[in-house]
């Protein structure tokens, strides 16, 4: 069996949490390059997770010069997506992406022109499609079980979850704050499940209000508010063609009881879905699980009556590991191996992740200009 040989650019908190440890569950799979800009992290990750072999890089054009390379990964600030990807992909090789798809709409349209030029696979790291509740209701959508979605919330809120290390807090480096970072997987869910990419216009407001006061309760740490440079908070209201709307709310911190993070709630003719609870927070610990496992609340009327039902979804596990898969990593990996093994058509495409950052990008200049954003 030919081993798929894999690239890494970027070994971050991201690459160690997610991408390696799922990378590596495959026998076919070898990662025998790793990249950063600090040596360190690179040789750490290469010890782990790296064919014994396995060689370092500072720069990501060492990388895709290299013809023995089948795919990279790309797991850096959102500022170097689009550059790092479309060189990977005229080089030749397959790219997964790290959510989101770039900083701007300018630049993920030209990462999905060139994917369509090379011919080359293009993905992006939206993972909370493969959960087992995101599947679940993607299936009612798909069935026709709630008719006409004209109403979709996307939720992507934490009361005090600000990211504290790396340069999440760098606006220049990342593009944004909460709305960008959290709020680009809830908007993903929404779109994919109402099966939705033809926005019309969208009105925005960000705040920076808790950000530059500061928080010792901070799950992550306390921040320097000096360092904060984006928002501590967004929302959003996007109007389609077809008359539907979605309405986003994403925050790194506020005074809100309710934290529901990467969740999603749809309104349609015969019946609403969403994510349960969804009025309380699913906990998560630092191994992307959740205490309280996944559920989906499914409401609508029959025989004259209000109904709800809950189904409980269980416990994905990674491989034989017996460790939970709850954020979908295990099943997002295989299926993007499995598509480059057999040419077999991608779950996320690029197309979809690029009316995702159009969209973000349209809620961050209404709120800039106040004004009304058309697409």
């Amino acid at each position: 069996m030919k081993k798929i040989k894999v690239a890494v650019v970027g070994c971050g908190f991201i690459a160690n949490r997610k991408h390696l440890p799922m990378l590596t569950q495959h026998e076919d799979v070898e990662v025998v390059a790793f990249c950063d800009i600090i040596r360190e992290r690179a040789e750490t990750s290469a010890k782990k997770f790296g064919t014994p072999d396995a060689k370092i890089y500072l720069d990501y054009r060492e990388v895709v010069e290299r013809t023995d390379i089948d795919v990279v990964h790309v797991c850096t600030p959102n500022s170097s997506h689009a550059e790092i990807t479309i060189a990977s992909l005229e080089s030749g090789k397959h790219v997964m992406c790290e959510k989101p798809m770039a900083k701007t709409a300018a630049e993920a349209k030209a990462m999905l022109d060139t994917a369509k030029a090379t011919g080359k696979k293009l993905t992006i790291g939206y993972q909370n499609r493969f959960r087992s509740d995101s599947q679940f209701i993607k299936s009612l959508c798909e069935n026709g079980d709630l008719g006409e979605i004209y109403l979709g919330k996307a939720f992507a809120t934490r009361r005090r979850g600000v990211p504290t290390w790396g340069v999440f807090m760098d606006k220049e480096l990342q593009g944004g704050g909460p709305l960008i970072d959290l709020g680009t997987h809830a908007l993903d869910l929404t779109l994919w499940m109402m099966d939705n990419y033809e926005p019309v216009s969208a009105l925005g407001s960000t705040y920076n209000k808790l950000a530059k006061i500061g928080s010792p309760a901070n799950g992550m740490g306390p921040w320097d508010p000096e360092k904060y440079e984006v928002e501590d908070s967004a929302f959003g209201m996007v109007k389609f063609k077809n008359g539907a709307s979605v309405i986003l709310e994403a925050s790194w911190a506020i005074n809100m009881i309710v934290s529901n993070e990467a969740m999603t709630m749809l309104c349609g003719t015969k019946a609403g879905a969403d994510m349960f609870p969804a009025s309380g927070p699913i906990v998560r610990t630092a191994d992307f699980q959740s205490a309280g496992g996944l559920h989906v609340r499914v409401n609508g009327e029959n025989h004259g009556k209000l109904y709800i039902q809950n189904f409980a979804m269980g416990a994905q596990f990674i491989g034989g590991s017996g460790k939970e898969d709850f954020d979908g990593g295990a099943l997002e990996m295989s299926t993007w191996l499995n598509a480059i093994r057999h040419d077999a058509e991608l779950v996320v495409k690029p197309e979809q992740a690029y009316t995702v950052t159009r969209i973000l990008e349209g809620i961050y200049t209404s709120a800039a200009t106040g004004e009304l954003y058309l697409f």
